[in-house]
Formats: structure tokens, sequence, C-alpha cells
């Protein structure tokens, strides 16, 4: 899947027209339907585009929820037409973010003995629990210091040649699912990290990953297959995100819980 270009983040006021035009197009709605779906009329959105208008603060906010823009985003709407930015990233052990702390450590303790964990937008783990640190470490104890960067990465330790590729048994038919999955976040979330991992690894991809997957219609769930020294687990995964972010890092913040996907992977945890 090609990564198209998310609008530059240029904050100076003559680029909120391309930003607004720019998302509007991703969220492949015509200035009619952006005006219906936000109650603005059509020709103040052809006004804006055009830079002939200039939003107010209240008119950015109302557009930006209309195309779900990721709250940094629309900072830098603000921004752009020259307001202050009002969405925060406060880091998770902020006071102002306990209780939304205290409920992703309670998510992932509460996901055991199966592997959980929270992952920023770039797929940088922030949180997991100690079933997935056991699961990982499966691949040796360096294994993150072998795929390299500043974070620990889901991309890096998926796709980087050193990562665990030789000890997933359906790689044909999950690489494809996961790199286009990163794909869609990247423009959908207007990650520009996550497009700067994808960038970096897509030179080590070959086109078993970056064409099309395989028709897998017929399965429920795929799940991602891993063996190791004779060992085989199935697992596959439930995504969860907070439905009222109102903070960056909240916004950002993705649960990853891993089922098992038959009776043998089960087994496997409930006895470990």
């Amino acid at each position: 899947m090609p990564l198209t270009s998310l609008p530059p983040h240029d904050t100076a006021p003559s680029a909120f027209p391309h930003l607004l035009k720019g998302w509007r197009q991703k969220r492949r709605l015509s200035q009619l339907d952006l005006a219906l779906d936000s109650g603005v009329s059509q020709r103040h959105v052809s006004f804006l585009e055009s830079g002939r208008a200039k939003p107010s603060r209240a008119m950015i906010l109302q557009l930006s929820e209309t195309l779900a823009v990721p709250l940094r985003e629309r900072n830098d709407w603000l921004l752009a037409a020259g307001f202050a930015p009002v969405f925060q990233a406060r880091s998770l052990d902020d006071p102002q973010m306990h209780q939304v702390l205290a409920a992703v450590r309670m998510m992932l303790a509460n996901h055991a003995p199966f592997p959980a964990l929270a992952i920023d937008r770039a797929w940088n783990i922030r949180l997991a629990n100690e079933p997935f640190e056991r699961l990982v470490a499966m691949f040796g104890a360096d294994v993150w210091n072998q795929v390299g960067g500043d974070a620990r990465n889901m991309m890096r330790l998926f796709f980087h040649p050193n990562g665990i590729r030789p000890y997933v048994g359906n790689w044909a038919t999950v690489a494809p699912l996961v790199w286009h999955r990163a794909c869609r976040e990247a423009e959908t979330l207007g990650g520009q990290d996550m497009k700067a991992v994808l960038m970096e690894l897509s030179q080590y991809q070959d086109s078993t990953t970056l064409g099309p997957a395989p028709d897998t219609a017929l399965v429920p769930v795929l799940p991602l297959v891993l063996e190791k020294d004779g060992q085989r687990l199935s697992l596959f995964t439930v995504i969860a995100t907070f439905g009222t972010a109102q903070d960056i890092t909240t916004d950002e913040l993705r649960i990853e819980s891993l089922f098992p996907a038959d009776a043998a992977t089960e087994k496997c945890f409930t006895k470990a």
C-alpha cells in the first residue's frame, strides 16, 4: 500500500486552507459533504479552503471534529490559523493522567495470563504486562537491541531483518495484513512518526509483504503463528482505544490484547 503525503506541518497562517483541504480529501469528502456533516455552508467551506475567509477558533474545532482529525493535528490547525493550541500531550506519569494510567495498567494486568501491551500511534510500546515480556523473551534477551531504534517498536520487531520474521509460521499471509494496517493507521491518524518507521523498514521488505494479502476471507480472525524451539503459539489481537480522549497522549494510545487462537496455545499460557 503506497503512502500518500499528509499536509505538511506548516504553521504559517496561509497553511490553514491547505490543511483543511488536505484532510477533507483524505476523508474522501466533497465540500458539500463536509458542509452537510458539519453544519457549515458549502460556500463558507469553499472560502476557507481558498483563503478568502479566515476561520474562528470555534470553526476550526468544529471542522476538525467533523473530519476526525487527531488531536495533535488539531493543534497544527489552530497554530496555522494564528491561535494557541488547546490540546496537551501529558506524560503518562503526569498527576492528571493518574486515572488513565491506572485504567491501562488494570487492563494489562487483568488480561494475564495472556499478553497485552499499550502502544502509541507509531507502535512504540508504552506499557506491557509480564506475559508479553515473556513472549518476546522467547526470541532472545537482546532482540530489542537487534532491531534498533530508540524505543521498543512493534513494527521494527516484526519487520526488521533481525526481528521475529524467521519465527512467524504464516508470514506470507499475516505480514501483508500487518503492514497494510500500519499504512492505513499512518494515513487515518496523521502519523508522520509512523510514516518515518515505515519508510525505514520498507527497504527490507519484498513483494510478499508489500503486495496484496492472500485471500483469507473464510477465516474469521487471522492469527499470528509463532514457532520457536518446537513450540507453536497461535494468537490474535483485539484493540481498544479511549472513546472520549481530550489529551494527545490518550488520543494516540492503543491497548492490544493478544488471545489464544487454539486450545494448545491457551494451555501453554495458562500453565506458565
